[in-house]
């Protein structure tokens, strides 16, 4: 079982709270929004981490419990077939009802109701265990939803004409990072996946051993300034560097740069960020390219992606603490590593592309029942990303961490680092 935090009820009250903190900057009008079928409105994101407390905690393990309205399910239900017909995932945005008044309300409910049910647990309890498992993952399954919370509404407010400021920040010079290197990391035989220690998703287990060749794996994220000088010689017109879908993608879309950018007149790129519209700083960590965007810059450099597993084993020693910006800080946007030895900038900067398919590791079964659907049956069609990046929370991922997505998505803050074989 997944060691439980010393206090749940304390980290509960924390998460919740910064959850309606992220609202700060938003206007009413903002709530509801939805620009493209990707993303979601911030309410129903508010709506939708209540539902998912309401629905597994508390309406089958307390007494007497009974839905804040029964309607909800259908609109805040995000994918889970055993629970229901829901409002389809494109169509977030028609909804004007509830308001926020009352999903606020909502969530003071069951925020109130997931406290007095933790707090009157008996460890003799036959759910007691289970109950408790449950709202740790809720809390996790709502750290998720704050990132999300934070790329969708980026994505909503870039397509404003006005492409307001949502977020205040520190004004800061473009800072100088360390230079790239190519730090050599030994293969073998190596461990991955969760090891204990603290809470995991059930698509970071089982542990299990691979056998990995020697590699080496550049010591920071690709930078906007790289990025540009890709753009410059003809990156995105030139085939010889992308797959045969990522080609189609960006012939497709008349993909022309990473998302977000734009010229800014005079010939040099502007970069829209939760702060603003800003100049490209171009030792910055490049953010909001896509698989096939990766994969291709991969190939014009003469070097690769990195595997799932190989990022995980370089990962080795790296810990919440070290140069990454997180969600808590002010600056909304990835910031160059601090200089030093080694591997840097891999926890807290940008959701680093791998090349690995999402997929599930030799003796995975997903858990029974509806909980069942959180993670299992995505594992198709779908990449593996690694890291964390500067809008997760901190206190959320880990080295072990298996983002997903599909590559031509580049909405989230996602980048890349790059690696070499050794021969």
């Amino acid at each position: 079982m997944t060691p439980l935090p010393p206090d749940l009820t304390a980290r509960f009250l924390t998460v919740r709270a910064r959850t309606e903190a992220l609202l700060e900057g938003l206007l009413l009008e903002d709530m509801g929004l939805q620009s493209e079928p990707d993303v979601s409105p911030p309410r129903w994101h508010l709506g939708h981490t209540t539902w998912f407390f309401e629905t597994f905690v508390l309406l089958p393990y307390l007494r007497g419990a009974v839905p804040f309205d029964a309607r909800f399910g259908f609109v805040f239900n995000s994918y889970y077939e055993a629970e229901g017909p829901r409002q389809p995932r494109a169509r977030r945005g028609d909804l004007s009802r509830p308001d926020q008044a009352t999903v606020l309300a909502w969530r003071a409910a069951t925020t109130e109701a997931v406290v007095g049910l933790l707090r009157g647990l008996d460890d003799d309890d036959p759910d007691a265990a289970t109950v408790r498992a449950r709202v740790a993952l809720g809390i996790e399954h709502e750290c998720q939803h704050q990132e999300l919370l934070v790329m969708d509404t980026k994505a909503n407010l870039a397509a404003q004409p006005l492409q307001p400021a949502w977020r205040t920040a520190a004004p800061r010079s473009p800072t100088r990072g360390p230079e790239t290197a190519w730090v050599e990391v030994d293969g073998g035989i190596v461990a991955i996946g969760h090891a204990g220690g603290g809470f995991c998703f059930d698509n970071e287990l089982p542990r299990h051993d691979v056998l990995l060749a020697p590699f080496a794996l550049a010591s920071r994220c690709v930078t906007a300034g790289e990025w540009a000088a890709f753009l410059d010689d003809g990156g995105y017109r030139d085939p010889r560097w992308w797959l045969s879908d990522g080609w189609a993608w960006v012939q497709a879309g008349d993909v022309q740069a990473p998302r977000y950018w734009s010229r800014d007149g005079e010939g040099g790129w502007l970069v829209y960020t939760p702060h603003g519209v800003e100049p490209v700083a171009p030792d910055d960590p490049v953010v909001h390219v896509s698989g096939y965007e990766a994969e291709a810059f991969a190939a014009w450099s003469g070097a690769r992606l990195p595997t799932e597993h190989e990022w995980e084993h370089a990962a080795a020693g790296r810990d919440r603490s070290g140069d990454g910006t997180w969600l808590d800080g002010d600056r909304w946007h990835p910031a160059p590593p601090t200089a030093g030895p080694g591997v840097r900038g891999m926890l807290g900067t940008v959701w680093e592309w791998t090349r690995s398919a999402y997929l599930p590791y030799p003796g995975y079964r997903p858990a029974p029942g509806a909980l069942g659907e959180y993670n299992g049956k995505f594992m198709s069609g779908q990449w593996v990303l690694r890291g964390g990046c500067c809008v997760s929370p901190r206190d959320h991922v880990r080295r072990t961490y298996r983002n997903f997505f599909h590559p031509h998505q580049r909405w989230p803050f996602c980048g890349l680092r790059l690696a070499r074989d050794l021969t």
